[in-house]
């Protein structure tokens, strides 16, 4: 590293190269994702023996098979880069709909649960389920920012997908919060009618 004398000689690092931080490469960083997916799977699976309502375990039943194909996707392009040098972006199918979407239904379920009050106590269990999911999937789309910034232009491609999906299922893990907590149950899939998903 090299080094600078400042105003009374003393010696200085570069500080561009003090904060510098080394990129991830693309195998690096499909590695990487295939950490989070899974524990982002394993933090849904294992909610589900922990969930009392059976809404409740349908909703996390859903998520864990979409973060598993998300392991199945990732698996097999990290497979491709390896044995090809290449990889070969693939169309990535979610069953939840985009952000945005689930923005408006959630915001017509809110002023559907402001004219509906319910004496239902939620579970404190389930709340835990709920905000440690929503804890992991911040975690993993933060990664998922952080790649299509710093990776070339076909590791971007890879992983701008994922980033639309995993904003999705923040959005749903914080609706599923907000209906615990004000109606003290869980509200189903169909709520967001996934088939024009």
């Amino acid at each position: 590293m090299p080094e600078m004398r400042g105003a009374k000689g003393e010696i200085r690092k570069d500080i561009r190269e003090m904060t510098e931080v080394e990129t991830m490469n693309l195998d690096e960083a499909i590695k990487t994702a295939i950490e989070y997916e899974t524990k982002v799977r394993d933090v849904y699976f294992e909610s589900m023996d922990q969930a009392k309502d059976p809404v409740g375990k349908r909703v996390l039943q859903v998520l864990v098979n979409e973060e598993q194909g998300h392991l199945d996707y990732l698996q097999n392009r990290l497979e491709e880069w390896e044995s090809t040098g290449e990889i070969t972006v693939e169309i990535l199918e979610s069953v939840i709909p985009s952000k945005r979407m689930i923005e408006d239904k959630v915001t017509t379920l809110k002023k559907k649960l402001e004219t509906t009050p319910s004496d239902k106590k939620f579970s404190e269990i389930e709340l835990q389920i709920l905000k440690k999911a929503l804890k992991v999937e911040e975690e993993t789309s933060e990664f998922y920012k952080r790649m299509v910034q710093e990776l070339p232009e076909h590791g971007q491609e890879l992983f701008l997908r994922f980033v639309e999906i995993e904003e999705g299922h923040k959005v749903i893990v914080q609706a599923e919060i907000d209906s615990v907590t004000m109606l003290g149950y869980w509200f189903d899939m169909p709520e967001f009618d996934l088939s024009s998903a």
